[in-house]
């Protein structure tokens, strides 16, 4: 693991893993699951895919109060995927919140960037009816999860819409996010994958000293997706030349796209202890 954040340079067993994830039956002891919730709520606005998609989970340790809460967004290239609970942040001293939003080609952007604003603004307003804090919301997901998961934090014009200041956020771990215009998106405007682009739908385009701490992993730089890891190494400079204060970037070793996510749940489920810690 290369560790640029704190210059420590590590090696990780090469080898291919894919997280776990609990079966939305799971029996899963001494924690609750609401399902199904609709998270926008438009008066009469309300389209039928936008029923059938905006809707969120949320798994809660039992009599719970007062936890760190971390907003999951699953990846698929903004086409695909479905919302389900990461195994690996299964624990009895956090709330996990799993989202789905609309997919392409049944809209295009800005929409899955407003689902997944609507979403996390759903969890500020009403996650300490579940066990939640709202000074303790991490905000994570991996590849076109972790996208939506940096333009949230990010560009805080998609959050102000429902008046929440994005800064509020706790922290952001996007998990092999794309940086630039995510391809998804290129692709809506004619252009090819391999076209890079960094406009208003790009997380870089939004680095700002003051936005919440940020945790950026990703997988080996010979194995990544479209030089994944490089978008998140020049994320990681931008914030630093910007002064922001608490800005770590994690290459996992030996690990692709899809493998870097089981190995980076430890390093995620630290950095959300470490930042609502910090919080009364």
């Amino acid at each position: 693991m290369r560790s640029t954040g704190s210059l420590l340079v590590m090696s990780m067993m090469a080898a291919v893993l894919s997280a776990a994830y609990l079966a939305d039956d799971a029996d899963i002891p001494h924690h609750r699951i609401a399902k199904d919730i609709l998270y926008r709520s438009e008066d009469g606005a309300l389209t039928d895919t936008m029923r059938e998609r905006c809707r969120l989970d949320v798994k809660s340790p039992i009599a719970a109060s007062g936890l760190p809460v971390v907003v999951w967004f699953h990846g698929g290239g903004l086409t695909g995927g479905a919302r389900s609970f990461p195994a690996e942040l299964h624990r009895q001293d956090q709330v996990v919140v799993t989202v789905g939003y609309r997919l392409h080609p049944d809209v295009k952007a800005p929409a899955y960037i407003e689902d997944a604003a609507a979403a996390v603004a759903w969890v500020f307003q009403h996650i300490e009816e579940y066990g939640g804090a709202a000074d303790k919301i991490v905000v994570s997901g991996h590849s076109a999860g972790g996208y939506l998961a940096s333009m949230v934090g990010l560009d805080k014009r998609w959050l102000e819409v429902h008046h929440i200041d994005a800064n509020r956020i706790a922290g952001l771990a996007p998990l092999s996010g794309q940086m630039i215009t995510h391809f998804t998106i290129r692709a809506e405007q004619g252009l090819e994958k391999t076209q890079p682009v960094i406009d208003g739908f790009a997380p870089l385009y939004h680095v700002r000293k003051d936005a919440p701490p940020i945790l950026l992993i990703t997988g080996d730089r010979e194995l990544e997706m479209l030089g994944r890891y490089e978008e998140n190494a020049y994320m990681w400079r931008m914030l630093k030349i910007v002064e922001h204060g608490d800005v770590t970037l994690h290459e996992l070793g030996g690990f692709d796209h899809g493998g870097m996510a089981a190995p980076a749940f430890p390093l995620l489920v630290k950095f959300v202890a470490r930042v609502t810690q910090k919080l009364p």
